[in-house]
């Protein structure tokens, strides 16, 4: 059985490290956008794709342009920050 928890406590270890690899593209990417970067560069196409479906998830249930300012990368911190505690909980709960 010790052997279980251990296993679930490592993938969960490898999911919390995605999330929070996956929250600094989220803020590179809202930082890029302040700048206006060449949108033919490797780099910054790499990190539209990636960031891109998720900023259409939450837009499409949650108006988040307001004054020409765009909050979708704020909500999809704070969803991954929520995400991140309750894993990590539920992780040192086992």
């Amino acid at each position: 059985m010790s052997i279980l928890i251990d296993i679930v406590q490592g993938l969960g270890a490898i999911a919390l490290t995605l999330i929070n690899i996956y929250m600094w593209v989220v803020i590179i990417t809202a930082l890029l956008s302040f700048v206006n970067p060449d949108p033919f560069n490797p780099i910054v196409q790499f990190l539209y794709r990636v960031t891109n479906p998720a900023y259409s998830l939450v837009r499409r249930y949650i108006r988040t342009n307001f004054n020409g300012l765009d909050l979708a990368p704020l909500v999809i911190i704070i969803g991954l920050q929520v995400i991140s505690v309750l894993l990590s909980s539920v992780l040192r709960a086992l």
